[in-house]
């Protein structure tokens, strides 16, 4: 998972990156966080608050905020995007009826000044059950086109089998390596 990705990176001294993981509530974030860091995900249960997972390895020390969802949280996302390196936006891919609020969400987050030209990773969570709608469809609903201000990238997966997470990773590889240049 993330250990790998992060041993491919050759860092100097310790670099710290700060990656938000947001996303509404059940879509997957606390699972695909768990997993990047290779832990159990049989048994999650719903983020009350925030969770704080840091991996260090080979020079970098990668601090991942993971942000309940809910709506009662979410006004207080914006207290955690300051000195943002990366965003993470969780969508569950077969809850369709709530695409609509959770374009609304993200396009709110990427308005916002802190994360102006931060890279955003949209994971396309729940590839694994059949009423998921493909990567490309979210894509287009989100308007993912328009954001011209910022690199993106849409990764179709599923964070409780681990399918599509690598591949994400390794975008998120790509993104720190081109910013040390």
């Amino acid at each position: 998972g993330l250990l790998s990705v992060i041993q491919r990176l050759k860092g100097s001294p310790e670099q710290e990156l700060r990656i938000v993981l947001l996303g509404l509530d059940n879509a997957g974030k606390t699972t695909l966080l768990k997993r990047l860091a290779s832990e159990e995900v049989s048994t999650i249960t719903p983020t009350q608050g925030f969770n704080i997972k840091s991996v260090h390895s080979h020079g970098f020390k990668l601090n991942v905020w993971d942000i309940g969802g809910q709506r009662s949280i979410r006004p207080y996302w914006k207290k955690y995007l300051g000195s943002t390196d990366l965003l993470i936006y969780v969508i569950d891919s077969a809850d369709q009826k709530r695409f609509e609020e959770t374009g609304q969400e993200l396009a709110e987050l990427t308005e916002d000044e802190s994360l102006m030209g931060v890279p955003l990773l949209v994971f396309a969570n729940k590839q694994d059950l059949v009423t998921a709608a493909p990567a490309a469809e979210i894509a287009e609903g989100l308007s993912l086109h328009t954001y011209r201000d910022r690199e993106w990238q849409i990764q179709a997966c599923s964070a409780l089998s681990g399918e599509g997470v690598q591949d994400g990773m390794n975008w998120i590889s790509s993104q720190i390596m081109n910013r040390k240049k």
